[in-house]
């Protein structure tokens, strides 16, 4: 191995059994205290809410140097802040397609009246993009599907399922006309 690393055996062991440096001492300890304020926090404290707990603390560390060391042990903190993703834009070249229930959601038995929309949840990775079928009559969801993208297929996986558990015979497809379905 050290032949094929270019270093010598004396070298390796001797690295093995260097002591850490002063900075990488001071790093374990540091984040051991991050460590205790990230738990404290239910998990929910990011690199400025943990620099700052640990400054009121008395402590003086940059906030960038937390924030290399959360992120290179995978601490991460809970955004509550809600983003401005926009799920539905009319596409104003198309011509609208004609609402043929009149705003009239009521149905009379099964599979007569189904309405889509799409919706996103924030994660920790990003949006996660939903969308979901309805049955008016039973209110139940009958097909569904997600994705991290708002491209059509999400809503046409929504539609197979749907159609593929209901086999649905003449029934109306309502949706808010956005223009990722593409389908109204």
């Amino acid at each position: 191995m050290a032949r094929l690393l270019g270093v010598s055996r004396a070298g390796y062991y001797a690295w093995l059994d260097r002591p850490l440096s002063v900075r990488a001492e001071a790093d374990a300890a540091l984040l051991r205290r991050i460590r205790t304020v990230h738990a404290t926090s239910r998990q929910t404290y990011g690199a400025p809410r943990v620099h700052a707990a640990l400054r009121s603390a008395g402590a003086r560390h940059g906030l960038k140097r937390i924030a290399r060391l959360m992120r290179s042990t995978g601490l991460v903190g809970v955004s509550h802040r809600r983003g401005g993703s926009v799920t539905t834009r009319r596409d104003d070249s198309s011509r609208p397609a004609p609402d043929l229930v009149d705003r009239n959601f009521t149905a009379s038995g099964p599979n007569q009246l189904w309405v889509a929309d799409i919706t996103f949840v924030p994660t920790a990775a990003g949006f996660l993009y939903l969308a979901v079928v309805l049955d008016v009559w039973s209110r139940k969801v009958v097909g569904w599907a997600t994705a991290n993208h708002l491209r059509t297929e999400l809503v046409l996986d929504a539609l197979d399922m749907a159609v593929g558990q209901r086999r649905p015979r003449g029934v109306f497809h309502h949706s808010d006309q956005g223009s990722q379905g593409g389908f109204n």
